[in-house]
């Protein structure tokens, strides 16, 4: 593991904390990109000859490879990859040693905990939507130091459907992901118009890494790109003393790996209240907010 001095300069720390994110070019090197983007080709290729999700299982039993409900031999549509740490040396070696770790041991370490990582690809011609929402209440822990480390495998900005996020609502209150007792994985109607007046884009080229604090409010819209995938590696970690309070929607043999640092022999409490998930039993949480994978009906 790393034991480099700082990668983050003040003022980025300081606009981290500021904003709830930050974009950081470099987080990985260019040869680990290449073989991380050749193994993406790889797998979008494999899935041509899918119906329905599929793969060797997850720990808690569902397909890794989750497909798109238009998904077709003609035009894949693989849209997320769980865990895929568990089944690739290259993408493990990421999440364990890569740059990217010790900017996130800068934020919040110098003692960090794995908890899940996966990878959301819209393909070209994807209508994959990802609604507005918090990562924290998917994940709840008993602070909350954890961040979403989002490497961009591909160039990403708004016409092959980058990550959006309002600035500063890390900072805000924690919003209910349910709509009249049935949790829907999104927002109500009212907040989401709200954030999606105020929302901005995440653009980078590949290779570079959107650090984002788990109380941002974040969304996607669909692809406007006929010949450019966008793929985004998501590792989630958090501080070694956040304990999570629900189980991992993506359960993993890795979970809890000290990535950074040492374990913790106590948590870290802070006041706060958070409603507690419902876990997805289909291959990814995108069947929770209403898109269909392909085969299933799910």
């Amino acid at each position: 593991m790393s034991t480099t001095d700082e990668i983050l300069t003040a003022a980025q720390q300081e606009k981290f904390w500021r904003d709830g994110y930050l974009v950081v070019d470099g987080a990985v090197n260019g040869e680990t990109l290449a073989r991380l983007r050749r193994q993406m080709d790889d797998w979008a290729e494999e899935s041509r000859g899918q119906t329905e999700p599929y793969g060797p299982p997850t720990v808690d039993g569902r397909p890794r490879f989750d497909l798109e409900e238009n998904h077709s031999t003609e035009r894949p549509a693989l849209r997320r990859i769980n865990n895929p740490a568990e089944v690739s040396d290259d993408f493990h070696a990421v999440m364990t040693d890569a740059p990217m770790v010790d900017m996130v041991a800068d934020l919040i370490g110098p003692n960090v905990k794995y908890h899940h990582c996966k990878i959301n690809s819209k393909l070209p011609g994807s209508t994959m939507v990802v609604r507005y929402h918090q990562d924290f209440p998917y994940t709840p822990h008993t602070n909350d130091d954890v961040i979403t480390a989002l490497l961009l495998l591909d160039d990403v900005d708004e016409g092959n459907g980058c990550l959006m996020v309002v600035p500063g609502t890390h900072r805000g209150t924690i919003d209910s992901l349910f709509e009249n007792g049935v949790f829907t994985g999104k927002v109500n109607p009212v907040l989401e118009q709200d954030y999606l007046a105020r929302q901005v884009p995440i653009e980078g080229k590949a290779g570079a890494v959107c650090l984002m604090h788990t109380r941002l409010q974040h969304g996607s819209e669909t692809t406007q790109s006929a010949d450019r995938r966008r793929a985004i590696y998501i590792c989630v970690y958090s501080a070694a003393d956040a304990i999570p309070i629900a189980r991992n929607p993506m359960p993993s043999a890795l979970e809890g790996t000290i990535v950074r640092g040492q374990a913790s022999t106590t948590a870290r409490m802070i006041p706060l209240q958070v409603e507690l998930p419902q876990q997805p039993k289909s291959a990814s949480f995108f069947t929770v907010i209403g898109q269909k994978s392909a085969g299933t009906g799910d």
